[in-house]
C-alpha cells in the first residue's frame, strides 16, 4: 500500500486528506473534481483528454445547437465571444466548466465541455493539432474549425 502512495500521480492530480473522514482522496486540480480512487496514469500516451467550449456562427457547418435553433452570429462575433470567455477564465472571473455548461454550442456542454479521451484522427485537423500541442491544464487560444471557434482545455 505504501508503494502505491509513493508512485507519482498523473499530472494535474493531488492527494488530499478529507477533514471529515481523515481518509485520503484525489483532486484533479484542472477540473476541480475529486474521487476516492487513485487516478491511473493513462495507458496509451497516444490518447489525450480535453474539454472545449464551442461558439458556432452562421457559416459553421451546422449553424444550430442545443441553445439556438438557428445561429445567426457572424464569424467575427463568434470569435469576439470566445475571446471574452477566455479572458473570464484566465482572470478567474468564471470557471471553464461554468462557461462551457452555459454557453458552449456543443452537446458536451452538459458535461462541462468534457469530450473524453481521443486519439489522433478522431477530431477535425485544426482542433487535433492544437489539442495535442497543449500540456495538461493548458488552455488554448481560439481555434477555428468547420464547426466554429473552440477553446480547448487539456485535462489528461
Amino acid at each position: 500500500m505504501s508503494e502505491e502512495k509513493d508512485a507519482p500521480l498523473p499530472e494535474g492530480w493531488e492527494m488530499r486528506t478529507s477533514r471529515s473522514t481523515g481518509m485520503s482522496y484525489y483532486l484533479n486540480t484542472y477540473t476541480k473534481k475529486s474521487q476516492w480512487e487513485r487516478p491511473e496514469v493513462p495507458a496509451d500516451p497516444g490518447e489525450i483528454r480535453c474539454s472545449h467550449i464551442l461558439v458556432k456562427h452562421s457559416e459553421s457547418r451546422r449553424p444550430s445547437s442545443w441553445r439556438e435553433e438557428t445561429i445567426t452570429r457572424t464569424k467575427e462575433e463568434a470569435l469576439d465571444t470566445l475571446k471574452s470567455y477566455r479572458k473570464q477564465i484566465v482572470s478567474n472571473d468564471s470557471s471553464f466548466v461554468d462557461i462551457a455548461s452555459k454557453y458552449s454550442d456543443c452537446s458536451s456542454a452538459k458535461r462541462g465541455g468534457d469530450l473524453g479521451s481521443f486519439g489522433r484522427g478522431q477530431m477535425q485537423a485544426p482542433f487535433e493539432e492544437e489539442a495535442f500541442k497543449l500540456k495538461v491544464g493548458q488552455l488554448s487560444k481560439p481555434v477555428e474549425t468547420d464547426s466554429g471557434y473552440h477553446l480547448i482545455l487539456r485535462t489528461g
